[in-house]
């Protein structure tokens, strides 16, 4: 969330290699969907909050999405994860069946892929399709140079090259006429009502 961050430089090289690769990018920060910290009974008295429906319209919108995700503590930041339960809880939720890249900066040596495992996680679970490969940038903290871009020429056009597959793959998706996803919450355990949400989507408009 902090304004200049390493990851929200990634973030803004990402959306513009994208651009650059024929992609329409919509750009935008944790900030835009602040969310307090989950709670059924506020759910149940106030409804989900607006920062949360604003990434739902995002996500229900988009063919598929970026995340640049600091690592805190060999895990994701707390305040992505708790706005994805957040999001989680509309009917139908909008995870299922995007198309998603997962990228990291971090001054570590393993740049923040530890965090990014953490994130597949819930991502996954919700039916999103995370892309197999993920970017990390090490040492991230030098890994810039003062235009923006990736000080390594080979590791900056490693990124380019690995979104502008992923934007193939989202656009196959999108065109793919029969394409379609089941999201059992639970898959393979006892349908009781309480624990039971199935939901299927449509990758791409048919």
């Amino acid at each position: 969330m902090r304004e200049g961050s390493m990851n929200d430089t990634l973030a803004s090289l990402g959306a513009a290699v994208a651009k650059e690769k024929g992609a329409a990018v919509e750009r935008a920060s944790m900030t835009d969907f602040e969310c307090p910290p989950y709670d059924q009974d506020v759910e149940l008295s106030k409804g989900i909050p607006a920062g949360a429906k604003a990434l739902h319209d995002k996500l229900s919108a988009a063919d598929g999405f970026m995340i640049s995700s600091p690592e805190y503590n060999a895990s994701m930041s707390g305040v992505l994860k708790n706005t994805i339960d957040w999001v989680s809880r509309f009917r139908p939720q909008p995870f299922n069946g995007k198309q998603a890249f997962l990228m990291a900066a971090s001054p570590s040596m393993t740049g923040g892929k530890i965090g990014l495992w953490a994130l597949r996680q819930p991502l996954e679970h919700l039916g999103a399709r995370v892309y197999p490969d993920m970017f990390a940038l090490a040492q991230a903290h030098r890994g810039f140079d003062s235009s923006g871009r990736i000080a390594d020429t080979k590791l900056q056009n490693w990124f380019e090259t690995t979104i502008e597959c992923f934007i193939d793959l989202v656009e196959a998706s999108k065109h793919y006429p029969h394409l379609k996803k089941q999201w059992v919450e639970f898959l393979g355990e006892r349908p009781d009502k309480e624990t039971t949400r199935v939901e299927l989507g449509e990758t791409a408009a048919v």
